[in-house]
Order: C-alpha cells, then sequence, then structure tokens
C-alpha cells in the first residue's frame, strides 16, 4: 500500500499511546467493608478499562494514599466472586505497584484496598492475561505472539495484519512478515472462545508501529465460552446526527427494544451478540453539528452485548478525498475495516465494501461525499486467504457488508419469480471467492428496505432495513409518529438464532413483538391527498398527487395488499374469504403508508422530500381481491422455517398512520 497509509498510521498510534481511562476513581466514598467513609484518605485513583498483563506481572495504578502494608483484593466478576489478594509492592507519591497474585486469569474483576479492618471499593478493571514469556525473533518477521486461554497456548488460531494471514502452532505461537500497512494485528476469534472488551467492543486486535522493521510482540488471551447456540443481531443504518429527535429515538425505541430483546435471550442461557452494518454516523453532520463517529459509538456502547462493526460509506470523515485516510477516523475509533471471527459453528467476515471519492473534499470543505460499491483488491487477496483457512466447507459463512452485492429485485413474472442481479462493482469477484461453501448468508444495509435474493442454492443475500428507517424523520416530533422505511418496513434489524450449523432468522420491527411480520391495506380505504398536507402551499400543495401516484384515489375493486417485510421465495401467504381460498399474487408497487409518513410529512411543511428518502417500489407486496368491501379475509403468511403469522382482516380497515 501507499506511503500515505504509513503516514496515518501514526495518529493511530498515538492515540494507542494515549489510552482510554475510565475516569478518576478515587472520589468513591464508600467503606466495603464496615460502611465508613473513605477514611483511607486514598484519592485520585485512576483505573483503565483494560490492562494486558502476564502471568505474574507487575501493575502500576495512579493514586495518592497508599500505604505499605496495603492488600489488593481482587474480586472475581462471574466466577462465583472468588477473591485474589496482593500486598502492595511499592508506593510513590502518586502511583502503586503490586504483583498480579496466582491463580487470576483473564476477565473482569472488583478491585478493592484493604488496610486493617478498613477498606476501599477502588474500582472496576478486565485483566488480560497472557503467558510471561518473549519470543525469540525470526528472520523477516516483524510481528509475533503468543495466543493463549488459561495460561495455555491456543493452537490453529488464525491471525492476521490484514494482508498476511497465519496460524497459531501447538504452543498458540504466530509469527508475520508484517509490513504494517493497515496499523493492526488481529486474530480471528475462534468458536467457542471470547475476548475481553472495552465496554461492548471486542478487543480482538492490537495496533501497530507505522515503522515496518520493528518487531513488535502482540500477545492475545482469550476466554473460554459456549457459544454454539448464539443469537447475533444484525443492525444496519442508525445515521445518528443529533437532528430529527434521532437521539431520544434511538434510545427510547431501538435501544429499549433491543436490551430488552437481548436480556430475554440471556435468561435463556444464550449468547448474544451485535453485528452493525455500516452508517452508525452520518458524514455531512460531522462538523456542521459536531456530532461524528465518536458521539454515535457512546450510544452503540450502550447496546447490552458484545458488538462487532461493520464501516458504512457515511463513517467517512467527509473533509478527505482519499478512501483510505477517510477511513482514518473509523479506524481510530472503531478498529479495522475488515477482519473474521468465529462464534460457535459458524464463520463471520466483515468488509468493507465502499471506495470513498467525495470529490472536493478538503480541510474545511465537505466533498460530493461520492463512492463507489466495490471491495477493492488488498481486501479480495486477504478474503481468500482467510477463507482458505477454513477447513470444513459446511461451515456456515456469513458476510458481512454495507453495500449489497444484489439490487433490489424490482420486477416479478407472471409466476411472482423475481429477476435478480449483482449490483456491486465487484460483486461476482466476491461471489466466486465463496465457492466451495455449503451455506453462505451474505448480510447487507445501505438501501433502508428489506429484500432477500438466493444467487444460489448456496448463498443467500439479506439485504436488511434500517435502524433509522427514513433517516429518523417519519418519527421527528410532528411528524407521523411511526417509524416506517422505504418499502414500507417499521425500523428494525435482523434477529439470527444460531445453533451448530443450524442458521434460522427473523426481522425485529422496534416495538413490536416478533409476530410481527406483515402489514395489510384494504385498498378501498386508501385515498392519499390534500388531507394529509393541511399546511401545504403553493408548489408543494400541486406535488401531492404526484407523490400520491395511484393511490390518489380510492379503488372500487374490493382489493387488499399485503406487505410481508422478511419474505423470501420460500414464505407462503394463504388468504381465506368465508372458508374459501382466493388467489394471491405477488406484485411489485409502493408501501402506501410510508408516502403519507415521509414525502407528504415533507410537503406538509412546505419542503421538498429528499430524493434518496422517497417510497421506493418492492417485491414483497401481495395483492388479493375479496368478493365484497365488508367482508372479513384470513391471512395466513408462513415463513421458510415454518412459523405461522395470521390477522383476522375485518372490512373495511381504516388507512393511518398508527395502522399496524
Amino acid at each position: 500500500m501507499k506511503k500515505q497509509r504509513l503516514k496515518s498510521v501514526c495518529s493511530l498510534l498515538l492515540l494507542c499511546l494515549i489510552g482510554i481511562s475510565l475516569g478518576m476513581i478515587g472520589c468513591s466514598d464508600a467503606d466495603g467493608k464496615n460502611g465508613v467513609i473513605n477514611t483511607l484518605n486514598i484519592t485520585a485513583v485512576s483505573i483503565p478499562s483494560r490492562i494486558a498483563v502476564t502471568t505474574g506481572g507487575e501493575i502500576i495504578l495512579s493514586g495518592k494514599g497508599f500505604a505499605q502494608g496495603d492488600e489488593i483484593q481482587l474480586t472475581a466478576q462471574g466466577d462465583a466472586g472468588k477473591v485474589y489478594t496482593a500486598l502492595v509492592d511499592k508506593v510513590a507519591a502518586e502511583t502503586v505497584t503490586f504483583s498480579l497474585p496466582e491463580g487470576v486469569s483473564t476477565g473482569t474483576y472488583l478491585l478493592r484496598v484493604v488496610r486493617g479492618e478498613r477498606s476501599l471499593l477502588l474500582g472496576t478493571v478486565t485483566f488480560e492475561v497472557s503467558a510471561n514469556n518473549t519470543l525469540p525473533d525470526r528472520e523477516g518477521m516483524t510481528v509475533k505472539g503468543v495466543v493463549s486461554s488459561a495460561g495455555v497456548g491456543v493452537a490453529g488460531v488464525v491471525v492476521s495484519d490484514g494482508t498476511e494471514v497465519t496460524v497459531t502452532d501447538k504452543q498458540g505461537i504466530y509469527y508475520l512478515p508484517s509490513a504494517k500497512e493497515t496499523g493492526f494485528v488481529f486474530i480471528s476469534i475462534p468458536g467457542n472462545y471470547e475476548v475481553t472488551a472495552d465496554g461492548n467492543a471486542p478487543q480482538f486486535y492490537q495496533r501497530l508501529s507505522e515503522v515496518a522493521s520493528v518487531v513488535e510482540q502482540k500477545n492475545f488471551t482469550l476466554v473460554r465460552v459456549d457459544n454454539t447456540d448464539h443469537i447475533l443481531l444484525a443492525m444496519a443504518d442508525m445515521h445518528l446526527a443529533d437532528r430529527n429527535d434521532d437521539i431520544s429515538q434511538f434510545r427510547n425505541g431501538f435501544l429499549a427494544d433491543a436490551n430488552q430483546l437481548i436480556s430475554s435471550y440471556q435468561v435463556q442461557g444464550k449468547k448474544v451478540y451485535g453485528l452493525t452494518l455500516g452508517d452508525q454516523s452520518w458524514d455531512v453532520y460531522w462538523y456542521e453539528r459536531k456530532y461524528a463517529l465518536p458521539e454515535a459509538m457512546k450510544e452503540i456502547q450502550k447496546i447490552g452485548c458484545p458488538v462487532f462493526n461493520c464501516m458504512g460509506n457515511h463513517d467517512n470523515d467527509p473533509y478527505v478525498a482519499n478512501d483510505w485516510l477517510a477511513s482514518l477516523a473509523f479506524r481510530k475509533m472503531v478498529g479495522p475495516t475488515y477482519y473474521s471471527f468465529n462464534l460457535g459453528d459458524v464463520h463471520y467476515v466483515v468488509l468493507d465494501d465502499i471506495k470513498y471519492l467525495n470529490t472536493g473534499g478538503g480541510q474545511g470543505t465537505v466533498g460530493e461525499r461520492n463512492y463507489t460499491g466495490t471491495v477493492v483488491a488488498e481486501q479480495i487477496a486477504w478474503l481468500k486467504k482467510d477463507l482458505a483457512a477454513l477447513t470444513d466447507k459446511t461451515k456456515p459463512v456469513v458476510v458481512a457488508l454495507h453495500i449489497p452485492v444484489h439490487a433490489n429485485p424490482t420486477t416479478v413474472d407472471s409466476q411472482g419469480v423475481q429477476t435478480d442481479r449483482v449490483s456491486l462493482l465487484n460483486g461476482n469477484e466476491v461471489l466466486a471467492c465463496l465457492d466451495g461453501f455449503t451455506q453462505v448468508h451474505i448480510l447487507s444495509g445501505h438501501t433502508h428496505i428489506n429484500f432477500s435474493v438466493e444467487s444460489s442454492a448456496a448463498v443467500m443475500e439479506h439485504n436488511t432495513a434500517a435502524i433509522c428507517a427514513t433517516w429518523w424523520w417519519t418519527g421527528k416530533s410532528g411528524y407521523a409518529g411511526n417509524q416506517i422505511c422505504k418499502d414500507g418496513s417499521p425500523g428494525g434489524y435482523g434477529v439470527w438464532e444460531m445453533q451448530g450449523k443450524q442458521t434460522e432468522w427473523y426481522y425485529k420491527s422496534i416495538g413490536f413483538d416478533r409476530n410481527y411480520q406483515f402489514r395489510t391495506y384494504d385498498r378501498n380505504t386508501i385515498r392519499i391527498d390534500a388531507a394529509f398536507t393541511p399546511n401545504a402551499t403553493g408548489t408543494y400543495a400541486e406535488q401531492v398527487s404526484t407523490y400520491a401516484g395511484n393511490y390518489a384515489a380510492p379503488s372500487t375493486k374490493n382489493e387488499v395488499l399485503i406487505n410481508v417485510w422478511g419474505y423470501d421465495p420460500s414464505w407462503k401467504i394463504e388468504v381465506t374469504e368465508g372458508g374459501n381460498a382466493l388467489p394471491v399474487t405477488r406484485i411489485v408497487d409502493k408501501d402506501p403508508l410510508h408516502i403519507i409518513s415521509y414525502e407528504l410529512q415533507r410537503l406538509n411543511v412546505n419542503a421538498n422530500p429528499t430524493e434518496d428518502f422517497v417510497t421506493n417500489r418492492t417485491a414483497h407486496l401481495f395483492k388479493v381481491t375479496a368478493s365484497a368491501a365488508n367482508t372479513t379475509l384470513n391471512i395466513k403468511v408462513t415463513d421458510r422455517f415454518g412459523i405461522v403469522y395470521t390477522e383476522s382482516m375485518a372490512r373495511p380497515k381504516a388507512f393511518s398512520y398508527s395502522m399496524k
């Protein structure tokens, strides 16, 4: 890669050297043993969130007031409260030093100082404990290390710098001939292991020096878990920018919904993980509203499970007209832009498929923010090496990227079969890398709609609609009061239930039960007209009929529309009227609720709807014709896993912002 990449890594290294602290813990005044106010007079204690240490290694904490003879107690979290004790080794004016007690392994601990009958809780820290050994250098190898768990090396772990890929030996040792072009070394976390997290961000990577000739040892520690049976939340397009009431909508809507779901799975003993699908932030507002990736990631840290992150086009710096340098902020704040990991029997690959051009961008100037959807050659080369390390081709492979590989299917034939096409610039090259695997799922976002494409018997893409729905517009105060995407899907996220090599999934609408999988419309009651835009004037009022299209007047044909947002060709839609089956036809059309929730809401405040945000044609709509206007239809929708969703649709059914 280019020299400018190496220069940019300076900033990465600086961030690493500065470190991140949880702040001044010493202001705590509770005496954990006797309830006495801080009579130890220990102050200004700063506890890092994570400390990397070798077995029996020395630990130095900032703090004043420690004394020789003090004990440091470490109480393990989740290990039956096991307590380890160390005597203070050294005391200086503003630091205290102690050695890691024997038996302490990687994990999170409460730290307490004990002096006689008195004690003081200092805070919580995660220790990453690695074997205490320095590896010999090898000619040509610039990065080396040990991957261990509970002090024992773990064999067969894939390690990479984003260019080179290797595997740990029987002792968990690896060597890499790294040119350090990406600034990272990372492991592909093996199944049934976890790494420690910074907040909820798994720390599967370490930053490297920009000097390629310097030999560095980077050790990784793993924690043994059982995640064979796990849940993955696929979360696309948050677009957090401190506008449109997005923060309150995110917290009160998505965050509350997701954390409740996470808790419900965790109570069942299941491991839950999150995976963003890009556009956590919104580049155009980074500088205008002073709300960029750091602020967005603070909100994402509130999700109650470990979260892996994928980069989107809007996560690039809009002042930079260079793909690699524009992604520097993401690499500083979040980590590598492409990598892999394993959960149970599933192999996950995260790719960055945006080549950010940003024509006209410069310091102090936001460019066009234009880009090309493609996986650059360096990533393709890495992807081939990463997948080559998988010897079991029946292992499910999940590829996460932002821009979809396939286009939204908007044509269907007389049998309801959709026409599929690859739209990513080098999508066929990406698909070719996956040849030979028997079960591949591609998770994408970007479009703010739901659709699926089965490009072969082995490969299926799932384009997941947006958490922000229509960029937070429809739920903004004074607007429609709902969260609805461009295809009529409610704002939401994908939920993947993994059991060994068995994969099942569903779309979870924010604020609704998981069984909410479709919405019905009584076509006879739909009239989109000026009644929805009482404040529109002039040209804005004139545009109402244009956006309304064929919904400008109600139908008299007794037709019913069914929008099934999770639909794929293995689903089945059945409708009966008075016990008689009605023919169901798959159609391509626009969702009427989105038209009144976005386009007409913008016209109502005398503003033009943004072209990229308006209602799009979708192929997950179905039409049936009833015998009369006031009969009840029984609708039965069965997904590919045999789960049945039903509605007894009493007609006439009102058309409104709040309809289900």
